[in-house]
């Protein structure tokens, strides 16, 4: 409980800082508030859009877009994974394309996608997916050809089928890789529904943020930000919750628990 304690006043002396050296920056510089407002600005745009009911609205079709790609992309990475560590031809044959995939631009797709699923909910939903898709299948092959040989070893003397050692040996012993992946996975999801939004939305914050800059209003802008930072980070800290609910005995909540 100290150490935790300890983490927590350290992260509230570390954001105090940043913002005294913002508002240093601002005052000896006389920065203009259309480039980068002062601090009190920001938070009290930020407090009027936490106060409107339309702000809650776009929070709330953002947080769909992110929950529906997140999950989409946890149930088809981790069967791909599957697939892949199960069938070595099929790894052999895929990974190259999974790689060369990855290494392309997701920006760049963003059109491409937009015209096959139209500018609505579902073309959202499918950008989020393919931002967060890679981690997930990549953690899962990780954690499934890393299985201990002791526990195959094991599966093999009890006569186990392939299925049983699956879903009873490899798989639990996968979770903490596939969780490192849907940890990356949901920060990636955030983005692609964001940038979705900010290309061709009507509404969410992505689109919010994109109405503020194009009325000028930078400090409302600075404010969205905050709102998308305050749900990225809750969201973030929802799937390590999950880490500690699936894998307690995992030495990294161990480290979290000491540190």
């Amino acid at each position: 409980m100290r150490d935790r304690l300890v983490s927590f006043v350290a992260g509230l002396l570390g954001v105090a800082a940043v913002v005294l050296l913002w508002k240093a920056y601002v005052e000896w510089f006389d920065v203009s508030a259309f480039l980068l407002p002062p601090p009190e600005d920001v938070w009290a745009a930020t407090i009027d859009l936490a106060t409107m009911r339309e702000t809650w609205e776009h929070v709330w079709v953002t947080t769909r877009e992110i929950a529906g790609g997140f999950l989409l992309a946890t149930a088809l990475g981790v069967a791909t994974g599957v697939l892949l560590a199960e069938v070595r031809v099929i790894e052999r044959a895929l990974t190259p394309l999974l790689v060369a995939l990855q290494v392309i631009p997701k920006v760049t797709i963003i059109p491409l996608l937009l015209l096959w699923f139209g500018f609505g909910f579902g073309s959202k939903l499918v950008i989020a997916t393919v931002f967060a898709y890679f981690p997930i299948t990549m953690g899962t092959l990780a954690g499934l050809k890393g299985a201990e040989l002791g526990h195959r070893d094991l599966a093999a003397v009890l006569q186990a089928r392939r299925d049983q050692r699956l879903w009873t040996i490899e798989l639990p012993g996968a979770l903490p890789s596939i969780l490192t992946g849907m940890e990356v996975a949901i920060v990636l999801a955030t983005i692609g529904a964001v940038v979705a939004e900010y290309l061709a939305g009507d509404e969410g914050l992505g689109w919010l943020a994109l109405r503020s800059l194009n009325g000028v209003a930078v400090d409302q802008l600075f404010g969205v930000i905050v709102l998308l930072s305050a749900l990225g980070f809750a969201l973030y800290a929802a799937v390590s919750l999950l880490r500690r609910l699936l894998v307690p005995w995992h030495p990294s909540v161990r480290r979290l628990d000491v540190g």
